[in-house]
């Protein structure tokens, strides 16, 4: 801590986080133990959280995120759509296809920013607030990979026709990111997509991600 920082706003934070990384809650004295801080300086601290409805307590007294949360989440697109739109803007030009940036949102993928190219003659429509299951297209798959191999490198995935007739599509995950889970991608009219593509998708992936950190 520094002169210039909030001993209670970063404990209430840290409360935030250790609750955001379980599934099951946190007692008072886990809570406790971990930030290490006596049990009076937790109870105050869920208090306050409680008020702004950002933790809520079960039956049992476990520590749970509560639906505030969601609704800050909610803010969260178009900050993430606003620090993107650089590398799709450079994505979409040099590939000349449409690129897109999705977000997971529950069961779906959902594209929350998407640049059309500028120079070609017809490319895909492809809109914000398009929706799809995660196990279709390039952009759900990506997401997949990234989940199932955390540790390593997915790379790129590609697809045709899942989404579109006569579509095909490359995305890549974003990488590094926390409390963000998403890909970055492309989709284009062709029946494949053309080899140097994947390359240039994981790197703008990487670019997204460096502006998310």
């Amino acid at each position: 801590m520094t002169a210039e920082t909030s001993q209670t706003l970063d404990r209430g934070l840290r409360v935030l986080k250790l609750l955001a990384d379980t599934d099951h809650g946190l007692t008072v004295t886990e809570l406790s133990t971990k930030l290490g801080v006596n049990r009076t300086v937790v109870y105050r601290l869920l208090a306050t959280l409680e008020q702004h409805a950002l933790v809520r307590r079960d039956l049992g007294g476990r520590a749970r995120v509560g639906l505030g949360v969601l609704r800050l989440g909610r803010q969260v697109h178009p900050l993430v759509r606003e620090a993107a739109l650089p590398a799709l803007r450079s994505l979409a030009e040099d590939i000349g296809a449409t690129a897109h940036l999705t977000l997971v949102d529950g069961s779906e993928a959902l594209a929350v920013a998407v640049v059309e190219p500028t120079w070609t003659d017809y490319h895909v429509a492809y809109r914000a607030g398009f929706r799809h299951p995660l196990d279709r297209g390039a952009a759900g798959k990506a997401i997949l990979a990234a989940r199932q191999s955390p540790s390593a490198d997915p790379g790129y995935t590609l697809t045709h026709g899942e989404l579109e007739a006569g579509a095909s599509g490359a995305a890549a995950p974003l990488v590094g990111v926390t409390g963000v889970e998403g890909s970055v991608g492309v989709v284009m009219l062709a029946d494949a997509v053309p080899e140097r593509v994947g390359a240039r998708v994981v790197e703008a992936a990487r670019e997204v991600a460096e502006a998310l950190r």
